[in-house]
């Protein structure tokens, strides 16, 4: 279980990326975090309180640094920072909350405890000026997600975009392709996910299938974390974007822990990432879901596409929170984009537009959204801008 109480970390100085800060006495506390920290690839520093000079960093990159010090909280020496300071991530053990009392309020401190009865460990939060409480074990898959931010020195998370058709043959792979050909031609970090294994191959619609690089199948064992850097040096590499795929051997059943890591690893990277999503929720659709920033609803201007979407609409609708309408036409009698929007109750994302030739360009292998002036690109074009410009505005994730 975690709860939030407000922001995120602060980067390290310099853009040097260093290793969370541990402060605990509790033994069996600190094995779970130096454990955690493992798993993600995070070398940590660990105090039994406020340090009170700047950490030393080990000599291997690999080896835990254990530094004990009882001493009570004091100023750091004039011009100097300590490592509750400049670390990027704190882990304040519950055992040592009151001990941390006097430090410098800060971000990116998260309070760990284990009793989940215990009311007054959110008070002590508040005491400390901690972000998030953490009850281990419930949440320990937040906090190895979390520390492997740290390990890999990422900025803000990439924007993830989910695409869905209201119905079949909405048209909804060609947007997702669309979106992130547009996106890698703008020049940002840019990931294509193909989130449905019945439905024949982002890879192929983009004339990739016979490409070197891991397929999904290749994931399915995964359970813990994922690296970023890894994920995406083993991903084909199509038209300036990684891919991942399906390939063409017998269907493999991904489970929803495997779907949650690689797609975390991918949001790490930052830039764009966007999801080819299938029309129904299964448990592994519904981790993707959880990680998407916007959804795309692709529905055609006719009555039964509408009253079909609908229903995909209220199923997604449960776990998205941002879900908006993207209306291709031609429109059917009394229907304009505005009004399926209406009808649907979501908000408008645009018009898809038709774009001539669109077919003839995919079968000699020329990914939908490839004019970079034709109106399929034009619309991707704007709506990234458009996307971008609202999570600068709130301080979310993008690139």
């Amino acid at each position: 279980m975690t709860g939030t109480i407000t922001h995120d970390p602060p980067p390290a100085a310099g853009g040097r990326q260093s290793g969370p800060l541990i402060v605990t006495e509790d033994t069996e506390l600190l094995d779970d975090l130096l454990r955690l920290c493992a798993a993600a690839g995070a070398t940590p520093e660990v105090h039994h309180s406020v340090p009170v000079t700047p950490p030393s960093f080990p000599s291997a990159p690999s080896a835990l640094t254990a530094v004990a010090s009882s001493a009570s909280p004091a100023p750091a020496a004039a011009g100097r920072r300590t490592g509750w300071e400049t670390a990027p991530l704190v882990l304040v053990g519950d055992d040592a909350a009151r001990r941390v009392r006097g430090a410098v309020r800060r971000r990116g401190v998260v309070l760990v405890g284990r009793d989940q009865d215990d009311s007054g460990i959110w008070q002590r939060a508040v005491e400390i000026g901690a972000d998030h409480v953490l009850m281990l074990p419930e949440g320990e898959q937040w906090l190895v997600d979390r520390i492997a931010d740290v390990a890999e020195g990422v900025g803000r998370p990439a924007l993830t975009v989910g695409v869905i058709g209201g119905r079949g043959g909405a048209g909804a792979s060609t947007l997702a392709c669309a979106l992130a050909v547009t996106s890698a031609r703008e020049g940002l970090r840019s990931l294509l996910v193909d989130a449905d294994p019945l439905g024949g191959g982002l890879d192929v619609l983009l004339g990739g299938e016979t490409a070197e690089g891991l397929r999904w199948p290749a994931f399915a064992a995964s359970r813990g974390r994922v690296g970023g850097g890894a994920l995406e040096e083993s991903l084909p590499q199509l038209h300036s974007l990684r891919v991942l795929s399906w390939d063409r051997g017998d269907c493999v059943a991904v489970p929803p822990q495997a779907v949650r890591a690689v797609l975390a690893a991918a949001r790490r990277r930052g830039g764009t990432v966007v999801v080819d999503l299938p029309r129904r929720i299964d448990d592994g659709v519904a981790e993707v879901l959880a990680q998407l920033d916007i959804g795309l609803l692709v529905v055609p201007a006719e009555l039964r596409a509408v009253a079909a979407a609908g229903r995909v609409a209220a199923a997604v609708g449960m776990v998205l929170r941002d879900l908006r309408v993207a209306v291709r036409g031609p429109y059917g009698s009394g229907l304009d984009d505005r009004e399926v929007a209406r009808l649907l109750g979501l908000p408008l994302a645009g018009e898809v537009p038709v774009e001539s030739g669109l077919l003839r360009a995919t079968e000699s292998r020329r990914p939908p959204g490839t004019p970079a002036r034709g109106p399929l690109a034009r619309f991707c074009r704007g709506f990234w801008e458009r996307a971008l410009a609202e999570t600068d505005g709130r301080g979310g994730s993008g690139s």
